[in-house]
C-alpha cells in the first residue's frame, strides 16, 4: 500500500479525528447513522482503499459505515442538488462547518478556497460554450476534502464528475494518494474544461472582425454580449491562479508527492495559459468595438458628405433654372405689355415701335444672364 500524502496548506496535516456532531444535527452521530437517509441527492457514493473501490454504499449511512470498517478508506460521496437534510447529515458525520454548508445549500458562490480546522472548502465555476448562442454556461461545483472523505455538490450538470471518477479508477496508483488526488483530478476538469470556451469564444471573434470590416450593422450589439460573456468567464477562472498557489505553497513544507507536484503544477500551467488568453480576448473585444465606432463614424460622414453634395449639386441646378427663368421672363414681360390692343397705348403708332421692343427684350436677356454668369448661376 502506497503512503497517503496530503496537500499542503490549507489541506495539510490532515488527521484523522472523531466523528463529532455539529449545531446542525443535534442528535448522536450513531443514532444519526442508524436513520435511513434520503439518496435522492446522491449520485454516487463509494469508499476507497490503496486506490481501489471496495465499496458502493447505497446510502449516506451505509458509506459512514462502510468508511469506519476501513482503517486507511476514503470516501467519496458525490451529490447533486441534495436536500439539505442531506448535507445537515453530512455536516454531523465529517464535522463540516456551518458556513461552508450555508455556502453549499445557496450556491452562486463565487470561486474560492478555504480552511475550515482540518477540512478544505473549495468553490469551482465549471465552464461550457454553447456556440449557437454565444453565451457562457457555467456550472457550480463546492468541494469538501478531509482525511478520509470527499464531498462533491454538484447544482448544475457540469462538469461531469462520473468522468472524473472513472478516469480515478481507472488510475489507481494516482488515486492511492487519497482525498488529494481527487481535489487535482476534479481541478484538472474544470480547467481542461475552460480550453473549448476559450477556443469558441476566438473563433467568435474571428467572425467579428470580418463583419466589422463588411459594414453589419448588428455587429455592435454582438460585441458587447460577447464582451459581457468574457468577463464572466474571467471572473469563474481568473480566482483559479490564487488557489493554486494557496495548494502549491507548501510542497517543500509538508512533503508533497513528486508526482502530484508536477500535475498540479500543469493545472497552474493551464490556469495561467487561460487567463492570458481571455486577457488578450477582452483586450481585443474592446479594441474591436472602439474600431467599429471609428468605421461606423467613418460611414456616417461619408454618406453626410455624400449627402451634401447631393444637396448643392439640386442647388446648383435650382439657380441654373431660375436664372433662365428669370431671363426668358423679361421679353416675356414685354411682349406681353406690347401685345396689350388698347388704341391710346404710347408707341403703337410709332414707326420704330417693333424694332425698339425687340432691342429692349435682346438687351434685358443680356443684361440678366451676364448678372447671372457673374454669380455662378449659369
Amino acid at each position: 500500500m502506497s503512503e497517503r500524502r496530503h496537500l499542503p496548506s490549507p489541506v495539510s496535516l490532515i488527521r484523522r479525528r472523531p466523528r463529532r456532531k455539529t449545531g446542525l444535527v443535534d442528535l448522536p452521530a450513531d443514532e444519526r447513522a442508524s436513520r435511513p437517509t434520503r439518496a435522492s441527492g446522491v449520485v454516487d457514493s463509494a469508499v476507497y482503499c490503496a486506490g481501489a473501490r471496495v465499496a458502493s454504499p447505497q446510502s449516506l449511512a451505509d458509506t459512514y459505515h462502510c468508511l469506519r470498517e476501513q482503517r486507511d478508506g476514503m470516501a467519496w460521496i458525490g451529490l447533486y442538488r441534495p436536500e439539505e437534510g442531506e448535507l445537515a447529515s453530512l455536516a454531523g458525520e465529517f464535522d463540516l462547518h456551518e458556513l461552508a454548508i450555508e455556502d453549499a445549500i445557496t450556491a452562486h458562490q463565487r470561486p474560492k478556497l478555504e480552511r475550515y480546522g482540518d477540512t478544505l472548502f473549495v468553490v469551482l465555476r465549471a465552464a461550457r460554450y454553447l456556440d449557437d448562442v454565444e453565451e457562457v454556461e457555467f456550472g457550480e461545483l463546492h468541494v469538501f476534502i478531509g482525511p478520509d472523505f470527499v464531498i462533491t455538490v454538484r447544482h448544475s450538470e457540469s462538469p461531469d464528475l462520473a468522468v472524473v471518477r472513472r478516469r480515478l479508477e481507472q488510475d489507481p496508483e494516482l488515486l492511492a494518494h487519497g482525498t488529494e488526488a481527487v481535489l487535482y483530478a476534479i481541478l484538472d476538469s474544470v480547467v481542461d474544461g475552460y480550453l473549448p470556451v476559450v477556443a469558441g469564444i476566438e473563433n467568435d471573434v474571428d467572425e467579428i472582425e470580418v463583419q466589422v470590416f463588411d459594414g453589419d450593422p448588428r455587429v455592435s450589439r454582438r460585441i458587447y454580449e460577447l464582451s459581457r460573456e468574457v468577463v464572466d468567464f474571467q471572473r469563474a477562472a481568473a480566482p483559479l491562479a490564487g488557489m493554486l498557489d494557496a495548494l502549491t505553497a507548501g510542497f517543500d513544507k509538508y512533503g508533497v508527492d513528486e508526482e502530484l507536484r508536477r500535475l498540479l503544477r500543469d493545472v497552474a500551467d493551464h490556469v495561467v495559459q487561460v487567463n492570458e488568453r481571455i486577457d488578450s480576448l477582452r483586450v481585443l473585444l474592446r479594441d474591436i468595438l472602439q474600431v467599429n465606432s471609428i468605421l461606423v463614424a467613418q460611414k456616417q460622414n461619408e454618406e453626410m458628405t455624400a449627402l451634401s453634395r447631393t444637396s448643392n449639386a439640386q442647388n446648383d441646378e435650382v439657380k441654373k433654372i431660375s436664372a433662365w427663368a428669370a431671363i426668358l421672363f423679361a421679353p416675356t414681360l414685354v411682349g406681353t405689355i406690347y401685345g396689350m390692343n388698347f388704341h391710346d397705348m404710347p408707341e403703337l403708332k410709332w414707326h420704330y415701335g417693333y424694332p425698339f421692343a425687340v432691342v429692349l427684350m435682346v438687351m434685358v436677356s443680356v443684361v440678366l444672364y451676364l448678372v447671372f454668369k457673374r454669380r455662378g448661376w449659369i
